[in-house]
């Protein structure tokens, strides 16, 4: 009860004030929350197409020029091994090698002209090894890679199955 003339807020009034400014604090929280979670999610998922997107850039670039292709009797970590003339003679192997964490591998471009090593290129990471599929079949070079960048609910995976005509003879 208010006496005449005494300024100020009653009890109640006061835990109203305090229960609304919760219940909008918790909201924003909560969607501040969602967005950041989602963001994550997105950068994931965008992480893993750039690299399965850049793996199938390399290799349709390098197969374009290959005059031979090999997929099959090479020695772990080689998965394909592309060769051409022009001029001179060029040898790109592509390889799967470890990452710190271990679960999954990134792939590696190494050049060697003339027999000699030329350059070794950093292509894509975070691939699933059990996945990644290369072979050489009816003049087609068929090659799957699935990337999966992140862990627990913002995990997040791609994959694409590339298909490459080399170049005719």
């Amino acid at each position: 009860m208010r006496l005449t003339g005494e300024k100020g807020f009653t009890y109640i009034e006061l835990v109203i004030a305090l229960a609304i400014a919760v219940l909008v604090g918790g909201a924003a929280s909560s969607a501040t929350f969602q967005v950041l979670k989602n963001s994550e999610c997105q950068g994931n998922h965008m992480t893993a197409v750039r690299q399965v997107q850049n793996a199938g850039y390399w290799i349709a670039h390098d197969t374009r020029m290959a005059q031979s292709i090999s997929t099959d009797n090479l020695t772990p970590p080689d998965f394909l091994a592309l060769s051409w003339t022009a001029g001179d003679e060029y040898q790109i192997v592509y390889t799967l090698e470890d990452m710190p964490d271990g679960a999954f591998k990134k792939i590696n471009r190494e050049q060697s002209i003339n027999g000699i090593p030329d350059a070794t290129t950093f292509i894509a990471q975070h691939i699933d090894p059990a996945v990644t599929d290369c072979a050489f079949a009816a003049g087609k070079l068929s090659l799957t890679v699935k990337a999966t960048v992140g862990g627990g609910a913002a995990r997040q995976s791609e994959a694409r199955t590339y298909k490459f005509v080399p170049r005719p003879g």
